[in-house]
């Protein structure tokens, strides 16, 4: 068995049965208590579990909690989006595709639905998409203060495309007219002939924890379509954001 493997094992068993100690997890693991021991030390040194009390009963670590929270919390969105991005999805025959974000490190894909159409866009659930050149990011961090964005653009805006807009200053303009329309437009920018409408879905506190956008072909993109694209996708939001405060 691989340490990894068995860290794995060791990780689900502390979940099922936490409060839990060394002897009990040897016992239903079947390994020696030194081997339960040490990989305990290890996975507690990265914070997935955490011993405590004269006996060391371990539990899960805030590492481990702050997953289920967020995976808690995705499920939830989800479930809130699935009509809205149905409904979205039928009216334009576009994509659509719901993302959250992860941290500053990108937005990831959670759901999709697919375009009808011969020629349609297409992207994995589970792939992260640039948070500063991609529409579902863009829509995000309107939502977000200058100083809270500030040292992300300082950091070097992330070039994926010959499109991608890497100025700061003229990013800056384009996340200001995001602001002021309610929605975020990519041309080309976050990947090659793909564009994309987006607008940000806040949770009740006013915070933007995912995007909603329509992905269309670029042989397919004309900008007088934008106004319309763009207030069905704050459209589909709102519904989404009704949803969440059921």
């Amino acid at each position: 068995m691989s340490s990894l493997t068995r860290s794995l094992h060791v990780l689900e068993a502390v979940a099922e049965h936490q409060p839990v100690g060394v002897g009990a997890l040897s016992r239903l693991l079947g390994q020696p208590k030194s081997t339960v021991q040490r990989t305990l030390v290890t996975l507690a040194e990265a914070g997935w579990v955490r011993g405590g009390g004269e006996t060391t009963r371990w539990t899960l670590g805030a590492r481990a909690m702050t997953i289920g929270r967020r995976t808690t919390s995705e499920v939830r969105l989800r479930e809130a989006a699935l009509e809205p991005m149905r409904r979205l999805n039928e009216a334009t025959r576009e994509a659509v595709h719901f993302t959250v974000p992860d941290g500053d490190r990108g937005m990831v894909v959670i759901d999709r639905l697919d375009s009808d159409q011969p020629v349609r866009t297409f992207i994995s659930i589970g792939a992260t998409t640039s948070l500063t050149a991609s529409s579902t990011g863009r829509a995000v961090l309107a939502h977000r203060t200058d100083d809270e964005i500030a040292p992300l653009v300082a950091r070097g805006l992330e070039r994926c495309t010959a499109r991608t807009v890497t100025d700061p200053d003229a990013w800056w303009r384009e996340l200001q007219l995001t602001r002021t329309r309610g929605y975020a437009v990519n041309l080309g920018e976050n990947r090659d002939n793909v564009c994309a409408v987006a607008a940000a879905v806040l949770d009740p506190g006013e915070a933007a924890v995912a995007g909603i956008c329509i992905s269309v072909p670029d042989v397919r993109f004309t900008s007088a379509r934008i106004p319309d694209w763009g207030e069905q996708v704050r459209g589909a939001a709102r519904v989404i954001m009704a949803n969440l405060r059921r």
